[in-house]
């Protein structure tokens, strides 16, 4: 994303003070300050930069305590998953674990986003600025602040980004924003114990939009029947999408955080669903390779991750590929015929073979072969 210059961060549109509803309060009335006496230094002295985060606490719960409240549990706001997988993979030794959570504050916790970081200004992770002039925007604009922070992956992959992959058939047919799957109640879900974001409530699903996709008269109606609980949606029309292998966390000289991911590849691979449920019964699901290695935080301790088998580094994944047509949907001996796509031993690392056992599908559990 371009950096938006000095002046464009902070300069507040005059129209915001009349046609704004926010325009009625004093802005120290959000950020603190002191403007009795008219002198710019005591004005502002103790200015907040982002006066909402933390949410509970914050001058937005003052108007919004509904929305604050369950707000304050989100994903976005308290990066529940990070902390739960990391903590399951961690050392049991707490002087051990200690020091993986100190770099997980330090590195992971550091793209947390509040409520002005999606109505008011670009997330601070890509540098903050004003969106349009202190205007609160109350659907946050996709490309200003969703792809901000979900650009390497989502952004990439949604608008075609990557070569020789097509922008999702959300966009190039009908220019879907991010809101039009992921509404509100969604991102202000509370989720404070969740393993992943599939545990957000109100998440988006495909047959939320496609109700009539089962329908006796409805195109492809047997073969959508006969695949139904079976196989996810994304595993007959989702396309190749972004694995990274595994990332490392330390400090430069000068003492910033910085991480280096050793790789990052374009696959397509499907697997046994490690989140089955009664909302989730397929069998076989799209799989991602979580950027997690053995050894991610071994600037800070050895031995961080000793319980690294602990989660899959195969995880489920609902990629932004989709297409109508796919390779692998052309005919059904592209799957039945052709076990490529299928996460199988022998294309799981050696080291990460135990991590993987629940994932990995066996040779008896393949499609049959010669189905027509």
């Amino acid at each position: 994303m371009e950096p938006l210059a000095p002046h464009e961060k902070v300069f507040v549109l005059p129209e915001f003070a009349t046609e704004d509803i926010h325009g009625d309060m004093g802005c120290h009335e959000c950020h603190g300050g002191d403007p009795s006496d008219g002198d710019m230094l005591t004005a502002h002295d103790g200015v907040v930069r982002d006066p909402s985060y933390p949410v509970l606490g914050s001058v937005c719960e003052d108007c919004h305590p509904e929305i604050a409240e369950t707000a304050s549990q989100s994903l976005h706001a308290t990066l529940a998953p990070y902390e739960s997988m990391i903590t399951a993979r961690a050392s049991h030794d707490p002087e051990v674990l200690a020091e993986v959570n100190a770099g997980r504050e330090t590195h992971c916790n550091t793209c947390h986003a509040s409520c002005g970081q999606c109505h008011v200004s670009r997330p601070a992770y890509v540098g903050g600025g004003l969106l349009a002039g202190h205007f609160f925007e109350g659907k946050p604009p996709m490309r200003e602040v969703c792809t901000a922070c979900h650009g390497s992956r989502v952004e990439r992959e949604y608008f075609g980004k990557n070569e020789g992959i097509p922008p999702d058939v959300h966009w190039r047919k009908r220019f879907m924003e991010c809101a039009s799957c992921h509404s509100g109640e969604e991102m202000h879900g509370s989720a404070p114990n969740a393993m992943s974001r599939y545990d957000a409530p109100n998440a988006p699903t495909c047959v939320g939009c496609h109700q009539d996709i089962y329908a006796p008269d409805a195109a492809n109606a047997e073969q959508h029947e006969l695949h139904r609980d079976l196989v996810s949606c994304h595993v007959c029309h989702a396309m190749p999408y972004k694995n990274c292998w595994g990332c490392h966390f330390a400090l430069d000289d000068h003492g910033f955080p910085f991480f280096r991911n050793d790789e990052s590849y374009q696959d397509f691979v499907v697997g046994l669903n490690p989140l089955a449920s009664e909302s989730r019964p397929e069998r076989f699901v799209v799989l991602r390779h979580v950027p997690v290695a053995e050894d991610s935080f071994r600037f800070y301790v050895d031995g961080g991750l000793s319980n690294y088998s602990a989660l899959p580094t195969w995880k489920m994944a609902t990629p932004h590929t989709i297409q109508r047509r796919t390779p692998q949907n052309e005919s059904c001996g592209n799957c039945h015929d052709n076990h490529e796509w299928f996460l199988q031993q022998d294309n799981v690392r050696p080291e990460e073979q135990a991590a993987n056992q629940g994932v990995i599908v066996g040779q008896d559990m393949l499609p049959m072969q010669g189905v027509e």
